[in-house]
């Protein structure tokens, strides 16, 4: 007989892991400044003053240069997480930064009258003014702004307790604003539905169309005419002007090249004036045209047309000059060079860069 063979016994063993090298620390000093400043550009002024400035000199230093702070944009959606900073004392700190270079800046749900005088005292070649939710700068807040900015190109007003009629001061005639976008949030626009309109051959269009009584509708667009000749862009979303003020504003704005017309019900584009409108307009929106790529909101409801702006207190009991972390008296700074860049920017404090805790100055 033969010999008896052993059997062999398999034993799985697992394989062993491929040992990677830690991957190396990045030290975002070696940056070029060039890139810095890219990257902290595109920052908002809160992340600035509040976080990105503490991080270490090198970053301190940028985010003092003046050249920073050209462009200031305050956007914000108006909840509790933006409301819960002073923004009328970051946005006068961020408009000392600039040192008077200042040449764009966007307010949103804040400010007053000594805001914007502030804002036009200490820069005055300030090209394109944004005012958003805006309530509590007034008609005389607005004129002295404009008596200021001699330079001024691109004036916009959204949601603000401003009418259009108000912009009709001396002041804007005088300059050469190209770009004016307005939007009041649709508070009353609609009057052809308590009977104003009227669709009777007697009342014709002498350019074919009816003809909505125009009393009160057109003032609006009869101040831009009047006071801003040398518009390039215009967008009057959801204005209540006919066709008389449309007709009025093509006359004395030889150099309009676009106009938004969306939700500006109360026209009649059908004949000539619509033709003429289409051969002269590069860029034309017409009434009834999408709204989807519009960032306002704009819902109905039953009282004509819905927004969600509120109107929020910004006066804090913080005095614009306290010696807080965004305060210019002091060079303090943290070495957060060597934590993760995306932990940077998932905290929003100093407080919760240290600690991870939620801290009030």
């Amino acid at each position: 007989m033969g010999k008896k063979r052993n059997k062999k016994t398999l034993v799985w063993r697992p394989k062993p892991k491929s040992r990677t090298p830690p991957a190396e620390m990045r030290n975002w000093l070696d940056l070029p400044r060039d890139v810095t400043v890219s990257i902290l550009s595109r920052l908002r002024p809160i992340e600035i003053l509040e976080s990105a400035q503490m991080v270490c000199m090198a970053w301190r230093v940028i985010c003092k240069d003046p050249l920073m702070w050209r462009t200031i944009d305050m956007a914000n959606d108006g909840e509790d997480d933006d409301m819960f900073y002073n923004l009328d004392a970051v946005c006068r700190h961020a408009v000392d930064r600039s040192c008077g270079r200042l040449v764009d800046i966007n307010i949103e749900h804040f400010g007053d009258d000594d805001l914007l005088e502030y804002i036009t005292d200490s820069c005055g070649g300030i090209r394109r003014l944004r005012l958003v939710g805006c309530y509590r700068i007034s008609r005389v807040g607005l004129g002295k702004a404009a008596s200021k900015l001699t330079l001024l190109e691109e004036l916009e007003i959204y949601e603000c307790n401003l009418s259009l009629i108000q912009i009709e001061h001396p002041e804007f005639s005088d300059y050469g604003i190209s770009r004016f976008a307005a939007y009041d949030g649709f508070d009353d626009w609609n009057d052809d539905e308590n009977g104003d309109e009227s669709n009777d051959d007697e009342n014709g269009d002498e350019n074919g169309g009816s003809v909505i009584d125009s009393f009160g509708k057109d003032d609006e667009a009869l101040a831009i005419a009047g006071t801003m000749n040398g518009l390039h862009h215009l967008q009057l979303f959801g204005n209540r002007l006919t066709n008389d003020g449309l007709r009025k504003i093509l006359d004395c704005c030889p150099h309009l090249e676009s106009l938004d017309l969306r939700n500006c019900f109360n026209l009649d584009l059908k004949g000539a004036l619509g033709k003429r409108c289409a051969e002269r307009i590069k860029q034309l929106r017409l009434p009834n045209d999408s709204i989807d790529d519009y960032e306002f909101r704009t819902a109905p409801c039953d009282y004509g047309f819905y927004n969600d702006s509120e109107d929020f207190d910004c006066d804090d009991d913080y005095p614009y000059d306290f010696n807080g972390y965004y305060s210019d008296d002091s060079d303090f700074y943290d070495d957060f060079t060597k934590i993760r860049f995306l932990t940077f920017f998932e905290f929003k404090t100093v407080g919760q860069l240290k600690s991870g805790k939620q801290e009030c100055y």
